[in-house]
Formats: structure tokens, C-alpha cells, sequence
């Protein structure tokens, strides 16, 4: 898209106003627009784009200009309610977290109503060297347009307007209508983070709070959960219309000293203020910082309209790596504490019972441990307990062999999963009586009221399950628990292949009925299969797959998982991508690859690009941080949109998508997968804890370790294995690989590893920690060990995780990996060429995301 293209002007002389029954052009060899003087002004007659050699038209042209204004500052109060598509008030009381966010995403100024509107066409314009000067003097101030081609990239034309305003006054002046797209001719309409779709929703809340569907009304987007900055719209003709604002005019989230997340610069919209299709820019926000105006204070700003002749993913990743440099700026990220060190750490912190807030108790006979849990839950008299990532459980402790996790940790977690799961007869046979055990109460609780979710079953029976039977395949109370749970996924199944959302767990009537259960509640079905073997559930998967497909995929409408948000779409999206390429590795069906792909290509767009992170000094806490340090560019949300937690808190450091998206790459070659997946892992030292390695879960709390979730832990330890077991497959071509279990509960993709073993350039090896076999690494080189006891020999893949070449050496210490033990020889394990005489220490030299193997013999 870099490529120069020759750029003409089809107007007069330069410098000139244009004579009114002539027309003035912008063109090039990829776009064409031209603007024709009428009764009302400059309007804009033919917007072309060349498409497989042909001049195709793009949206309908219009080319007219809006502004708002208002002499006192718009209410923050709203006006208006909403209900449910089934009725009653909508959002409930008794979601609390979510009443300050619906409040202001519905102000007049949010629903686009606030202001008085001028609508015009440019009265006259002057042809300029490079472009041409728009102009039109209204009852409150004096609008200008400047359009130029962008030499750099053919497909964009850059904007420049200016206000003088001849009132005092709060202004807003919106991004003119280049063109708009006829609801019968979308394919696509996306404001990043907050919602896309093929289709317009009637039902505001279902539109606006969920995404599900296309808001039908013009409403106004804050930056703040906006993913990348570039309101689109595409056509069914394969003509994608987007609006980029200019670097630097959205807020900065830290923007010198203090947290600056909720400043509102930037209105992004998918409609003009007459509600046509058409990606809109406002800026200022009318009542919001620097729109108050007086008598002769100019307001300017630029940005960019994009027409390509390419699909939506297309620009996405035009305004994410052109504009916002989001490819480049990769280069800046150093990690000053490797991931396999931080997992070493963790290790020590979860296995002290004081640090990981571990806790026994005594529930229908058995000892059951689980973690403290101190954020909300229903009931919670700051009692509640809570395990996450079973997976990483039992496979730290395989990869370890640490008795503390095997003897004190394990057996009472397992009581846990057990007596969690509800087995008397009844509608609820076979389900969880809930995520959260309330020890003072002594019972399960969910976290937010007294329902039972069918995808709850899938998480917290199939999923945690199902990966200990991965490492326990001979547990025949743990095959009889997944068969039970089965069954009831099997009984709760729709004839359609959906769910329900929840069921009331006293009526067991179905709840949430104004939602649709857009997730992948259909996997726990294929964990069924994949441990017992049997097809009935196997078609059962393939049957609720293929609804969500046809129902989420295809339409860009997905739920969450947290019931605190109300299911505000999350990360199960990313979960949903991996849940079809699991479907594929079973059945090699196309379709669900294919699914695979679009969903994590949708899951992109919970992934932040902007700003654009650099080297400027920053004050956090009292420490001096680099910009790039604390960056949300490359971090993905719990939930974005209008619910989200990130509307305030902003995103996560949980990066539990990266493993998934290093396997798109690989899958697709998409570098956009690779990039998101390592500026998410790497360089994130400002927010781990350095007493413990355990980084905070909300970008807003930096550095203040797990906080109130102490089982996050596991979680970020499955997260790294995953990520950095898939770099290794990628960077190797598939010479190092380990066997994937299942994705685990609740916050994304990830997968659990090291229940049986993989390989290494053709040789069996197991995943294995030996803590201190490899000191004086550098931070930016990561490394995995594993060992084929049988041959007497260990592997180490480095990886170097940085964008540069790293150089450097490693000094070895049998005695901390095979106890009396002597190194006998080292070499590449590619080639089997010696590379040490010192037997000692390695030497290596790695390019950028570069990797390398070595295999030590033993004695």
C-alpha cells in the first residue's frame, strides 16, 4: 500500500476559486472524487475506486459538512430509557458496575442528539498546488476543508478543517460525508471495540451494550474502548470506506503523571448525524475539553478518509500499522525480566499458602483448597474461594515434580472440582453449583445471581475436567464426572444446536432470554469426545458449532462470560476462535477453519493500537516510566464496548489470546496475528509485581501484582507455557512441538501443555522446570527445557523475544537438572554440531524472534 502512485488534480490553475459550472477533482490511479458546484453549494458528484483493473463506484456521493454548536454546556444528565428487546428496563438495578457507563453513553451528546445542527455544502472553493480549499461561512463561525491526496498511500485522502468561530460557544465540527453506504449494500459496518456486524438492530440496548447487530441511531463512541481508531463501513461491491483521526488528536490514557483513561477528545460514529452509513469523526466532543470556543479562537484538526478497494480486515490494519505505526513500534519493546523467569517465580508465590491466599476447608467430607477470592460475588462476606487454570495446576506440578503441588496443592483442588459439581438428580444434574465456594456460608455461589449457566458446565466441569484427565487418563471418578456433565450439555442442547444463556436455579426457567448464547458453549462437547470417545458428542459439538457460526461469525454478534458485566462480549470471542480450529484438528472439516480464522480476525478488534507508544518520560506512581513501557497499545480488553470494564480500568495484561493468535500466524501467515500476540507478552515489566512476578490484571493498577485475584497466577503461567510453546512451533517450521489440551476457563484461548510428549527435531521429549539448570540469561531470551530420559539427554529452545539480534551466553548447572549428573556433550540439535568445549556454559547469537535448540547429553 506504500507504493507512490501519480497523483493529478483535475481542476484550474493553482490558486484560483473554481468557476461554478466546472467541476474540481481528486485523483489518482486508485481513487477518484469529484465535486460539482449546485444551488446548495460544492457537492460532491462521483466517488470511483479501481477494483481488478475496473473503476467501480464506491459509496453514494454527498460531500456535505456538519456542525454543532450550543452557547451552555449539554447536560450530563439523560433524557431517555431503554428496554429489553423482551421488555422491562434495561440495564437492571442490580448491575451496578455497569449504571455509570449506560449513564453516559446516553447523554444527548453520546446519542448525537445534543446541539443545534448546521448542514451545508462548502459555498466555495479554491484550487490550491496540491489540493483544494473548501470554505462556507455560517451564523456561528467560519468553516474551511482542506483535501489533499496522500502521495505515501494512493487509497487516502487528508483532511484538514479549520473553525473560526464568530460566537462564543461549545462547538463540535464533524468529518464531512465523503460518501454513504445504502443499508441494502453493506457487508460490513465496524467501529472497532465497540461493535460489528452485517446487519441493522432495531433493539438499541441489544446494538449499543452488546454489538449485536448495527445501532440504527448516530451515536458518538469515546476513544476509550475504541480498539483502532477507524469507523468503517464495506460494501457488498468490496469497497471499504473508513475515516482515520490524525495521531496525537485521541486521548493519551496516561497522559503525563496520572491516569487520564476517561479524557473524551474524539467522537467515533458509523453514521452521520442523519443517521447515514457513513464513518464520521467529531471532534471536539460538544461539551467535552477544548470545544468551548470564543469570538475568533480557531479549532483545527485533520484525518484521513481511506478507500480501499479491499475487505474491512484490510483497513483495519491499514489505520493500526501506516497510521499508527502499530508494526513499527514493536522495535521499542524490551522485557527486563524474562517470561520463563517470571513462571519460575510464580511457582514460589503460589506455593506459599501466605503469598497465594491458599486456603482448606471441610465441605461434604472432603478437604477442598482453592484461593482467595476478594473481588465481587453475590453473597461474598469476603469468604469467597476460587480456583482458575487446572491445567496449568497440573502441569507445573509435572513439570516441576514439586511435592508441595503434588501432596498439599492438587488432591485438595480436585476435592474442590468435585464437590463443585452438582450430582443428585434433578434439572441440574451434572452442572456447577457455582463458580465461587462461600466459606463462611458454606456453599456455591455464581458470580452474579442465583443462575445456572450451560457454559458454566462447559468451563468448570468439561474444561478443568477434562485437562486433569489429560494428565490423569486412568481417574475413573473424573471420567464419570465429564460423562455426567456431558450428559446434561447433551439434555440442555436445543434441537437448533444453541443454549440457553442461563436458567433461574430456583424455576430453572430460562433467563436472559433478550440475549443469545453467541459463545462457545458447544466446546465442552468436544472435550467429551476427545477423552471418551464417543460420536453422539462429537455431532453434538459440530451441530452447536455450526449455529454459532451461522449466528456469531457470519453476523459479528458475540457474548461474554462475565456475569458481573452481563455478558458484555469479552474474551470468549477469542476462546470461540480456538474452539473451531480444536473442531478442525478433529475433523478437518474447512468450514471450521475458515471460522477460525474470520473469529480471530474479528478478535483483533479487542486488541488496542493506538497511541502510538515511544520513548517520552512519564511519571507512575512516583517512578519514571517510558511511554512504551505502559503502553495499552497491544493489550487486549476483559470486555471493551459500552459495558466494559476497560471504559475505565482499560485493558488487561491476562494476555491469554497470544498462544492463539502466534497459531493464526502460522495458520494464515498474517504477521498482524504475530505482532498483537508479542506486543501483548513481551516489555511488560512496569506491571509485574517484582516482589512475586505476578503482574496486576487491570492496566490501571500497573504494577500492583494480583491484587484481590490472587488465582490469576495460574492463569498468567498458562498463558506464558502456551505463548511461548507456540512461538516455538511457529519459529521452528513445526520441529518443536508439543501436544494442546484444552482451552481453559474463563479469560481466553489458552491451552494446557506437558501431559504427554512432544517433539523435538524428531527426538520424544517432555516439558520439563528445572529451576537454576540456566542462569545469566539475558531477559529478552526466553527458554524451554525439556528432557527424553530415556536417551540421558535435555533440550533448551531459546527464543529470543525482541524485534533485535540478540548475542550472548548461558552458563548450565547440572547438578540442578539431573542430581549426580555430569554434562557429556552439547550441540545444535539440528545438526548435531558440538558447540561448547566448556560443557559449561552456550553461546548464542539469535536474530530478531530468532530461535535456536541445543541438546545436552548427560552422563
Amino acid at each position: 500500500m506504500k507504493r507512490l502512485t501519480i497523483l493529478f488534480l483535475l481542476v484550474f490553475s493553482s490558486g484560483l476559486q473554481a468557476q461554478k459550472n466546472k467541476p474540481v477533482s481528486l485523483a489518482n490511479d486508485h481513487i477518484q472524487v469529484q465535486w460539482l458546484s449546485g444551488k446548495n453549494g460544492w457537492a460532491i458528484s462521483k466517488i470511483q475506486v479501481r477494483k481488478n483493473g475496473k473503476w467501480i463506484s464506491g459509496p453514494v456521493p454527498s460531500g456535505e459538512y456538519t456542525l454543532l454548536y450550543t452557547d451552555t454546556k449539554p447536560s450530563a444528565e439523560p433524557k431517555e430509557t431503554f428496554e429489553k428487546i423482551t421488555g422491562g428496563k434495561f440495564p437492571e438495578d442490580a448491575y451496578h458496575y455497569q449504571q455509570l457507563q449506560w449513564k453516559e453513553s446516553t447523554t444527548e451528546v453520546s446519542l448525537n442528539k445534543a446541539g443545534e445542527v448546521s448542514q451545508f455544502m462548502p459555498s466555495e472553493v479554491v484550487v490550491q498546488k496540491d489540493g483544494l480549499e473548501f470554505k462556507k461561512e455560517t451564523e456561528t463561525s467560519t468553516i474551511t476543508g482542506t483535501w489533499k491526496l496522500d502521495p505515501e498511500y494512493p487509497t487516502d485522502i487528508r483532511v484538514t478543517m479549520k473553525l473560526v468561530p464568530k460566537k462564543n460557544g461549545y462547538f463540535s465540527l464533524a468529518s464531512p460525508t465523503l460518501g454513504y453506504l445504502p443499508v441494502e449494500k453493506m457487508s460490513w459496518v465496524s467501529v472497532p471495540g465497540y461493535f460489528q456486524g452485517n446487519f441493522m438492530q432495531k433493539n438499541f440496548a441489544l446494538a449499543y451494550a452488546y454489538g449485536h447487530g448495527i445501532p440504527d441511531r448516530p451515536v458518538v463512541y469515546r476513544e476509550r474502548c475504541a480498539s483502532t481508531l477507524s469507523p468503517l463501513v464495506s460494501s457488498k461491491s468490496g469497497i471499504t470506506l473508513s475515516v482515520i483521526p490524525d495521531p496525537g488528536l485521541a486521548r493519551d490514557p496516561w497522559a503525563k503523571d496520572k491516569i487520564t483513561q476517561t479524557d473524551w477528545f474524539i467522537g467515533l460514529s458509523h453514521m452521520n448525524r442523519k443517521a447515514q452509513l457513513s464513518p464520521t469523526l467529531y471532534y471536539p466532543v460538544l461539551g467535552e475539553d477544548k470545544s468551548k470556543r470564543e469570538v475568533g479562537e480557531t479549532l483545527t484538526y485533520s484525518f484521513r478518509f481511506s478507500l480501499s478497494n479491499e475487505d474491512w480486515f484490510s483497513a483495519l490494519k491499514h489505520a493500526a500499522n501506516d497510521i499508527y505505526k502499530f508494526d513499527q513500534t514493536l522495535a521499542l519493546r524490551q522485557s527486563t525480566q524474562s517470561l520463563t523467569d517470571r513462571v519460575e517465580k510464580m511457582h514460589h508465590y503460589l506455593t506459599n499458602p501466605k503469598t497465594s491466599l491458599w486456603n482448606i476447608e471441610e465441605y461434604k467430607g472432603r478437604q477442598i483448597g482453592a484461593q482467595s477470592y476478594l473481588g465481587g460475588v453475590v453473597g461474598s462476606n469476603k469468604d469467597a474461594m476460587k480456583n482458575s487454570d487446572y491445567g496449568a495446576m497440573w502441569m507445573l506440578a509435572a513439570a516441576t515434580g514439586d511435592n508441595e503441588l503434588n501432596e498439599k496443592v492438587l488432591p485438595p483442588a480436585q476435592n474442590f472440582k468435585l464437590v463443585q459439581q452438582q450430582t443428585d438428580n434433578g434439572f441440574f444434574k451434572g452442572a456447577v453449583e457455582g463458580q465461587y465456594y462461600l466459606a463462611k456460608s458454606k456453599k456455591f455461589v455464581e458470580e452474579w445471581g442465583e443462575v445456572v449457566e450451560p457454559i458454566a458446565l462447559t468451563y468448570y466441569v468439561m474444561l478443568d475436567v477434562g485437562n486433569m484427565l489429560l494428565f490423569e487418563p486412568q481417574n475413573k471418578e473424573l471420567k464419570e464426572r465429564l460423562q455426567l456433565g456431558a450428559e446434561r450439555l447433551l439434555s440442555w442442547q436445543k434441537p437448533d444446536g444453541s443454549f440457553a444463556v442461563a436458567y433461574d436455579r430456583k424455576t430453572e426457567k430460562e433467563v436472559f432470554t433478550d440475549i443469545k448464547d453467541v459463545r462457545p458453549t458447544f466446546y465442552g462437547l468436544l472435550v467429551a469426545h476427545r477423552i471418551l470417545k464417543e460420536e453422539k458428542y462429537l455431532a453434538a459439538a459440530k451441530k452447536g458449532a455450526e449455529w454459532l457460526i451461522k449466528n456469531a461469525v457470519e453476523t459479528g454478534s458475540f457474548l461474554g462470560v462475565c456475569g458481573d458485566a452481563r455478558y458484555a462480549p469479552d474474551f470468549a470471542t477469542g476462546q470461540s476462535a480456538q474452539a473451531f480450529l480444536d473442531l478442525y484438528d478433529i475433523t478437518k472439516e474447512e468450514k471450521y477453519k475458515t471460522a477460525a480464522i474470520i473469529c480471530a480476525r474479528i478478535y483483533t478488534a479487542s486488541v488496542y493500537t493506538h497511541p502510538i507508544a515511544n520513548h517520552s518520560l512519564k511519571t507512575v506512581n512516583g517512578t519514571k516510566r517510558e511511554d512504551w513501557e505502559i503502553s495499552q497499545s497491544g493489550l487486549s480488553f476483559e470486555h471493551g464496548g459500552i459495558f466494559g470494564s476497560a471504559t475505565r480500568l482499560g485493558p488487561i495484561q491476562l494476555a491469554s489470546h497470544a498462544g492463539m493468535f502466534i497459531r493464526m500466524a502460522g495458520l494464515t501467515g498474517e504477521k498482524m496475528f504475530a505482532d498483537m500476540a508479542r506486543a501483548a507478552a513481551i516489555g511488560r515489566h512496569a506491571f509485574v509485581d517484582s516482589k512475586t512476578s505476578v503482574a496486576s490484571y487491570y492496566w490501571q493498577a500497573m504494577n500492583r501484582g494480583a491484587g484481590p485475584y490472587p488465582h490469576h497466577a495460574w492463569w498468567q503461567i498458562g498463558w506464558i507455557t502456551d505463548y511461548l510453546l507456540s512461538e516455538a512451533a511457529l519459529r521452528s517450521a513445526g520441529k518443536v512441538s508439543f501436544p494442546r489440551g484444552f482451552v481453559t476457563p474463563k479469560v481466553g484461548p489458552h491451552q494446557t501443555y506437558g501431559f504427554e510428549a512432544g517433539s523435538v527435531f524428531g527426538k520424544k521429549a517432555s516439558l520439563v522446570i528445572r529451576e537454576g539448570f540456566i542462569s545469566d540469561n539475558q531477559p529478552v531470551v526466553d527458554y524451554i527445557l525439556a528432557e527424553n530420559q530415556q536417551n540421558h539427554q535435555g533440550y533448551i529452545i531459546l527464543l529470543n523475544n525482541r524485534a533485535q539480534p540478540s548475542e550472548g551466553k548461558i552458563s548450565l548447572q547440572a547438578e540442578k537438572w539431573v542430581a549426580g549428573k555430569k554434562i557429556k556433550r552439547i550441540s545444535k540439535t539440528a545438526t548435531g554440531e558440538s558447540v561448547s568445549n566448556s560443557l559449561t556454559s552456550v553461546s548464542y547469537q539469535l536474530p530478531g524472534f530468532g530461535i535456536e535448540t541445543y541438546t545436552v547429553t548427560f552422563e
